[in-house]
């Protein structure tokens, strides 16, 4: 299959914005990791036109899907999880060029996870998980039961995210896999959802009391990423001014549900700051001070 590929990969190879290039292989006749394709060549290359190029290609009966990939959207990638195959490609991938051990740092930094990455995926995950359960506490209590379930079902997978990293582990496409080896109590709760013999409400009520707890537990660490952030400053933020914050545009669509827990939990505190207008007042965030 190598051969096939080679003159392909030795172009890409031989130009000098090109960083590394990786191949990974099909391992399973059903296999997410790769979109089912039986091998992907992922090109990392330095100041693209074309942040993401993707081009397909068939020999011998088989499937090829080759990336082309700036180094700043394979970090955005990295950071956010907004793309997770892309970490496994890099961490699995074989590597077949490596320009100055370029790739060796990238893989050798993924398995490191510095804390200031974990903090931001912590922080994403955790404002996803507010939000879906927020929703799902909203469907339950209107006894719209089977959207509730739903909801509850992508609660815990963003709890079940949110521990591999905490784990020091970033997230894989089959999460639940990692979850059942390094976080039995998490799987379980998922196991409890998805095969208690009780009603389906009941399975939702007991998941509610238990997420709850779980968030309740995480708080602090989870939000840490946001709470430095708002830290670097003595005056309170205003949300728009807060929702373009360039550290927070991974999670930006969820901070409203973040700031809004936040200050339930009395970590953030909403400040009314004076408008021209009588009795309307302008709603700030600052966190709370103990004075």
């Amino acid at each position: 299959m190598e051969d096939v590929l080679r003159p392909i990969y030795q172009e890409r190879a031989s130009q000098k914005n090109t960083l590394g290039i990786l191949i990974i292989e099909k391992k399973k006749p059903i296999s997410p990791v790769t979109d089912n394709f039986d091998v992907i060549l992922l090109i990392i290359v330095r100041g693209a036109t074309q942040p993401w190029y993707v081009k397909h290609y068939e020999f011998e009966n088989k499937n090829a899907a080759m990336h082309i990939v700036d180094e700043d959207q394979l970090t955005n990638w990295v950071d956010t999880s907004s793309f997770r195959r892309a970490v496994e490609w890099v961490i699995e991938g074989r590597v077949v060029f490596d320009r100055n051990e370029y790739v060796t740092s990238l893989k050798e930094n993924l398995r490191n996870f510095p804390q200031e990455k974990r903090d931001l995926k912590k922080a994403i995950e955790f404002a996803k998980l507010i939000r879906t359960y927020g929703e799902c506490k909203d469907l339950y209590e209107t006894e719209q039961y089977m959207d509730a379930f739903s909801k509850m079902i992508h609660s815990l997978h963003y709890l079940a995210r949110l521990s591999v990293i905490e784990k020091g582990f970033h997230p894989e496409v089959t999460v639940w896999n990692q979850v059942k080896r390094i976080e039995p109590e998490v799987y379980k709760l998922h196991q409890e959802l998805s095969k208690s013999n009780e009603t389906l409400d009941k399975r939702v009520q007991l998941m509610l009391l238990a997420t709850e707890f779980a968030i309740n537990s995480r708080t602090i660490n989870c939000a840490k990423h946001l709470i430095e952030v708002m830290g670097s400053k003595e005056e309170p933020w205003a949300y728009g001014e807060l929702m373009v914050h360039p550290d927070i545009q991974p999670y930006a669509l969820d901070l409203g549900a973040l700031l809004d827990y936040l200050v339930d939990k009395e970590i953030i505190e909403a400040v009314q700051i004076e408008t021209k207008g009588k009795n309307l007042y302008h709603r700030t965030y600052r966190l709370r001070r103990n004075d």
